[in-house]
């Protein structure tokens, strides 16, 4: 169960002030030392990850985080990870000491309810105190569940894991579909992945491996191809696949290769759906058509590697979209979770599919453009349409494709 991504995994955020008992919770929680403990404020310096399996949701990922009321310039820094864990929460978790309630709780509670983000409040070290009546009523009044604890010792520990299963999205009791939804039993699923320099030896990257388990869970089978091998490969069938998958970079052979009738997407394309709103990224491609010389492009890549040769991000889109524009962009690249707070002086951003992430994190993102007013596209999405081939990379999606042809027609 360690070995499952993050991705797919409930983020649950431990958020409140310095030593009000975070880390023993997550302890407790755990079962084991996963934290430091100590009566020094402020011993959790970065979040703290810890995976484990939580029946009946199955895998989740605690985030133990930094006080949230840290000072100095180094306070600074630590409050500044610890935003960006709001990020990626599905569930927050508000601990606090019970005899105590401050701005500090206020503040975490309102920017959890304006995220959505269900929340549960811990009152914790109730054997010293107990919780203030206006603390208890504010909560109250917020419609958010209280637990009473006592960390140190294990006490309440079984109330909060029922209220972390209450709390739990529905997404992560019945989790949606990579590509199941897009085929019948029975059906034959064509995966063209390329062997290249960025290949992992030894293995094939998540987003592979994720859509072979989704389609053996829809009782479909699959064949996997390299993309000189494709031809030959639909040539053999004696009945054409229900989908053609490939890799971004092989889209133009891989759809000389395709016959017309055949389906085609991409493994970043079925991750823009699985991750992120597909409606929403193909406005931001449709958004390349507004670039002009000079403007600055974002290119966001949810996981950090070392980038070989030819990279995708750093090398292949720019590329691309400079000569489908015809004009010189001032790109800028960032990875894992930074994000630029100011998104005002960029003209599009360009994310990964965010295999690695939650699908939580992918759309606070995403509304973040949106909020600073900026289209954002995904990697897939913006190749297929540099390319000139989005259209049929859209086809097994009719509803991004009836939203990309109303759009294009406004234009």
């Amino acid at each position: 169960m360690d070995k499952t991504p993050k991705g797919f995994r409930l983020h649950i955020g431990l958020f409140g002030r310095r030593n009000v008992g975070k880390s023993s919770l997550l302890n407790a929680m755990t079962r084991q030392n996963v934290s430091i403990v100590s009566d020094v404020a402020g011993t959790t310096t970065d979040p703290v990850e810890k995976p484990m399996e939580m029946l009946p949701i199955g895998p989740v990922l605690f985030i133990d985080t930094a006080g949230i009321d840290d000072v100095g310039a180094l306070g600074e820094m630590r409050v500044a990870r610890t935003r960006q864990v709001f990020d990626r929460t599905d569930v927050g978790v508000i601990v606090v000491e019970a005899g105590s309630w401050s701005e500090f709780e206020d503040r975490i509670l309102e920017e959890l309810r304006d995220r959505k983000i269900p929340t549960i409040v811990v009152f914790n070290k109730v054997d010293l105190s107990e919780p203030k009546p206006q603390a208890v009523a504010k909560v109250q009044a917020a419609k958010t569940p209280m637990v009473r604890t006592v960390a140190s010792s294990g006490e309440g520990m079984l109330d909060l894991r029922e209220a972390l299963i209450k709390a739990a999205p529905e997404e992560f009791i019945n989790a949606p579909a990579i590509i199941g939804d897009l085929i019948s039993p029975g059906e034959l699923v064509v995966l063209v992945v390329p062997i290249d320099l960025e290949a992992p030896k030894g293995r094939l990257i998540l987003p592979q491996v994720q859509s072979i388990r989704d389609i053996l869970d829809a009782d479909a089978y699959t064949m996997v191809v390299k993309e000189r091998e494709l031809a030959d490969a639909l040539d053999r069938l004696k009945t054409p696949p229900a989908l053609v998958v490939t890799d971004s970079q092989g889209f133009l052979k891989v759809a000389g290769d395709t016959p017309a009738g055949i389906p085609l997407t991409s493994f970043s394309i079925l991750f823009a759906r699985f991750k992120g709103d597909l409606s929403e990224f193909v406005r931001g491609a449709l958004a390349v058509e507004k670039l002009k010389n000079g403007d600055r492009v974002l290119v966001a890549e949810a996981c950090s590697h070392h980038p070989i040769g030819d990279d995708i991000g750093r090398v292949k889109i720019p590329r691309w979209m400079q000569q489908y524009t015809g004009c010189k962009l001032d790109f800028t690249h960032v990875q894992g979770h930074d994000f630029p707070e100011d998104l005002s002086t960029y003209k599009l951003v360009v994310h990964c599919g965010a295999c690695m992430w939650n699908r939580r994190e992918m759309l606070s993102r995403m509304l973040r453009c949106r909020i600073a007013g900026v289209p954002v596209a995904n990697y897939g999405m913006t190749i297929a349409y540099t390319l000139g081939i989005f259209e049929r990379a859209l086809g097994p999606f009719p509803s991004a494709l009836e939203t990309y042809r109303s759009l294009k027609g406004m234009q």
